[in-house]
Order: C-alpha cells, then sequence, then structure tokens
C-alpha cells in the first residue's frame, strides 16, 4: 500500500496510561483537534493506524510477534545471535511478568488501539462539507478492523483484558485505570467491530494507490478465524464458505509467488504487512533475523531460528515444493561467489534483490491469506459435522496440491475426526510457517495439547500457565485496577 509509507501520525501513548509527559493542556490533544478538519486528513489519520502494524524498530508485525510469542513452540528459538535476555527467556519458556517483550506487545497494542480509537471518533465528527459520506463510512470501518485485529491478538495473548474504545486523553484516574473485561466481551465487541468491517469496498475495488487496505474479504476471513478460536464451528465454517463462493481469492500456482517482491497484495493475498525497503520505511526485519550468518557478504543476524527438536524441517517431505521457499540450506556468497552450506534457516523473506542488506527486504508477511481460509473451512467442517466431509477433503487438499504432495482423499480416505484434525493442524504448521500462528494454533488446543507438544520438542519447562502471558508488570505497577491473570499468581 504506497500511501500508507506516506505519513505516520504521532500520537503520544505509549499504553493505555498514557504518556507521563502530558500536561493539563497537552499539545498533542490541541494538534489532534486541529487535524481532523477534512477527508485528507482523516485518510491520514487511518494510514497512520495502518503504520501501527509495522512501524520503526521491533514493533508488532515486523518481528515483535515472532520474539514475543513464537519463540515459546516448538518450531523457533532464539537463534545464536539473539542477544536479548528476555528473548532467550521466552524461547526457555523462563519469562516471567517482568519481560520487556510482554511489555511491548501489550504496549504497543493498546497504542494502535488508540490510534483507531481517536480516528473512529474524530472521523465521524468531520462535517458532510469536508468529506464524503460513503468515504467515511469507509474509514471508520477500516479503523475497527484494526482494533478488531489487535484485540484479536490481546485477548489471545493475555486472556481477560482492557476494553478501551474511545480515545484516552485525559490524566484522570477514571480515564486512566481500567480494569479487565472479560474475554467474552472482548470477543463481543471483535465480533462487532469486524461485522461493521465486513461492509468495506470488496477485494479489487482500491485504485493502485490504495491496494492493501483492509478489505470486506478481510473483514470476513479474520472474523472466520475468530469463530474458529472460539470453537464456533458452525459460524466458522458458514464464514469461511462465504469467502471461498464469493471468489475474491485463490492460491497463487506458485507457492514461491506468495512471498514474491512483484506478486505483492495479489490474488492469495487477503491481509498483509506491507515493506518496502530503501523507500522511506523500513523493510522487513524477519529476512535479516533468520538469514544466515557464515556466508560472507550476506551479514545475517540469525538470531531466530529452527528448534532442531521440534522436527519442523523433517515434517516436510523432500518432494513438498514448500520446503524450498521456506528453508536454505545453502546460499552463493556475493562477496567471493562461493556456496556455502549450512544447517536449516528460516528462508521466507530472504530478498535477492538486497542480498547484503536483508534489513531492507522488501517482501510483505501475510496476516491472512486465502490458504488459511481453506484450513480454516476444513477444520470447522470436521467439527461441526463429526467427521470429515468430501468438501472438508477438497479444502485441505487444495492446499496440498500446490504444495505437490499427495491428496490426503487418496492417501487417508477414511479418517475419523480426530485425525483429521491433526492432518489439518499438521497442515497449518507446515504451509503458515513463520507468520505468526504456531503459537495461536497450539494454544487453542489447550493446555494439554500444548504442554504435551512442547515436551516432546525438548522445551521441559512448558507449563499450563504457558497458554497465556502474564500481565506486564509495568501495567501492574502503573494501574491499580488490573490483576495478574491467575495462571500467574
Amino acid at each position: 500500500m504506497k500511501k500508507l509509507g506516506i505519513l505516520f501520525l504521532i500520537i503520544c501513548m505509549g499504553s493505555i496510561q498514557g504518556c507521563s509527559s502530558l500536561d493539563e493542556n497537552p499539545q498533542s490533544d490541541i494538534v489532534t483537534n486541529q487535524f481532523y478538519q477534512n477527508e485528507s486528513q482523516a485518510d491520514a489519520a487511518v494510514i497512520a493506524a495502518y503504520r501501527k502494524l509495522y512501524e520503526t524498530g521491533q514493533s508488532l508485525y515486523n518481528s515483535l510477534f515472532q520474539i514475543g510469542v513464537e519463540m515459546a513452540t516448538d518450531d523457533y528459538e532464539a537463534g545464536p545471535r539473539a542477544r536479548n535476555a528476555h528473548v532467550r527467556a521466552i524461547s526457555g519458556l523462563t519469562h516471567d511478568a517482568s519481560n520487556d517483550r510482554m511489555e511491548q506487545l501489550w504496549k504497543q497494542s493498546y497504542d494502535a488501539i488508540n490510534t483507531s480509537n481517536i480516528a473512529i471518533e474524530r472521523i465521524a465528527l468531520i462535517g458532510e462539507t469536508h468529506i464524503n459520506g460513503t468515504v467515511r463510512t469507509r474509514l471508520i470501518n477500516e479503523a475497527k478492523f484494526l482494533r478488531a485485529l489487535h484485540y484479536f491478538n490481546l485477548v489471545r495473548w493475555f486472556g481477560d483484558v482492557p476494553l478501551v474504545l474511545h480515545e484516552v486523553n485525559s490524566l484522570e484516574a477514571n480515564g486512566l485505570y481500567v480494569e479487565k473485561s472479560p474475554s467474552s466481551e472482548v470477543y463481543a465487541q471483535i465480533i462487532k467491530d469486524l461485522q461493521d468491517a465486513e461492509n468495506l469496498p470488496a477485494p479489487g475495488a482500491y485504485s493502485a494507490a490504495n491496494i492493501g487496505r483492509a478489505t470486506s474479504g478481510s473483514a470476513k476471513s479474520l472474523l472466520a478465524k475468530v469463530y474458529l478460536t472460539q470453537q464456533n464451528w458452525t459460524l466458522a465454517a458458514a464464514k469461511s464458505r462465504e469467502v471461498i463462493e464469493a471468489k475474491w481469492y485463490d492460491l497463487f500456482e506458485n507457492f514461491a509467488d506468495v512471498y514474491a517482491v512483484g506478486r505483492k497484495n495479489g490474488k492469495e493475498h487477503i491481509f498483509s504487512a506491507q515493506f518496502l525497503g530503501n523507500a522511506g520505511y523500513q523493510g522487513n526485519s524477519l529476512a535479516s533475523r533468520s538469514a544466515p550468518n557464515e556466508v560472507p557478504g550476506i551479514n545475517g543476524d540469525y538470531a531466530d531460528a529452527i528448534h532442531k527438536q521440534g522436527g519442523l524441517y523433517e515434517s516436510f517431505s523432500e518432494n513438498d515444493t514448500r520446503k524450498a521457499v521456506t528453508f536454505s540450506t545453502s546460499l552463493v556468497s556475493p562477496t567471493d561467489g562461493k556456496t556455502y552450506t549450512f544447517e536449516p534457516h528460516l528462508h521466507k523473506y530472504y530478498d535477492e534483490s538486497v542480498v547484503g542488506n536483508q534489513g531492507q527486504s522488501s517482501k510483505n508477511l501475510p496476516i491472512i491469506r486465502y490458504a488459511e481460509v481453506l484450513l480454516i473451512y476444513a477444520e470447522a467442517l470436521n467439527e461441526s459435522s463429526g467427521a470429515p466431509s468430501t468438501a472438508a477433503y477438497e479444502a485441505i487438499d487444495k492446499v496440498r496440491a500446490r504444495a505437490g504432495i499427495a491428496l490426503l482423499k487418496d492417501i487417508a480416505p477414511n479418517l475419523g475426526k480426530d485425525a483429521f484434525r491433526d492432518s489439518v493442524f499438521q497442515e497449518r504448521r507446515k504451509e503458515l510457517v513463520y507468520e505468526y500462528q504456531r503459537w495461536f494454533d497450539l494454544v487453542r488446543r489447550g493446555p494439554d495439547y500444548y504442554v504435551k507438544t512442547l515436551k516432546a520438542a525438548g522445551k521441559t519447562l512448558a507449563a499450563p500457565k504457558h497458554i497465556r502471558f502474564p500481565t506486564p508488570q509495568r501495567e501492574l505497577n502503573l494501574n491499580p485496577k488490573l490483576k495478574q491473570d491467575p495462571l500467574w499468581l
């Protein structure tokens, strides 16, 4: 999305408590009051809300998910050059409420939510003479989609969380100190926001300059995932089927095209974090974090590594076309022209156009794509019907066929409910490597499954409490109304 790299609206709100430097007449509030005057400014504000997904440094969709969440799975671990003790603690499951990555997940999410809240409220107040009514509704619904996405992450990470739906612009205790809402209320708001966002333009309706914005397809697909997470199988199946039958999306014939710079925001991409290196805003840092450091001229960080005992690399058959895209075991040095071999490294976001500077990788990160919708549909049909149907087999086999592996209907045509569920999870694991999905998948199957899976992978400190993250100690210290999650007491 070209416009999303142009403007970043600075809002002084690091967490739901606000910035301690605010005075009685905060300048940021004056700027806000002066800013929301017309359609152009409203659009800029929503662009700023998109930028919260992947702005400077270790932001939510630019590595914070990986180092703050995915390290606590069977597939990943802190690489040899991961220097942050807090990241290594998550990898080893020794993290606690003082972990600074937990703090950043919470803080950045609420910062993003506040940006969306401001846009939702302020854009609604712009007069008809200064903004087209249809555009106003669209922009508000885009902000609601983003708010829903952030709350969906928060409620899955932390369980009960404060539900803040209005601009935070006061230092008064009633505005600053918000107690946690039950997760059921948070989910209800997520669903409400996404149902509003279903009224966004259909995929393909935006001009070239705005490709990458949330669409009705984005909202429906995310809503299907929300229903799946809630184990509302009937609604998850119905909503994912709605997306499939709309024929807005399709799989790329070549798996590599999912991550190709020249195919960004293509027919499989439902919603992605947008990256463009060397062009005014930063590249996808996962490319550098996973690249090898032993190849001259590559200059990889090797901070994100595959957890060998988890068997992720070995789970791929040799004829699976995803394997060579997902991993690398050799690279040619741009310095001496020699080929260097090494143990498997994650490779999805490696950008051949910036070989020596992978921090400027222009590969987008998929937040949700059509392959996942097919797998949601397959899983939800199986769970709602009590056994896999022909349609469930067809959905998972579309993903397998693209990967070049045998169709499930051919090699295991009579699976029961439990075995088919395991097949879907195995397919999700291989299809969605390094896309911030594994931890969510493990924990939504419950503490017993999570603990069993991680212990089998050699992460022996896994415990039931690890299906959630602790409420950050900093937030508990700042907000007397917050209580620690019971699992972490």
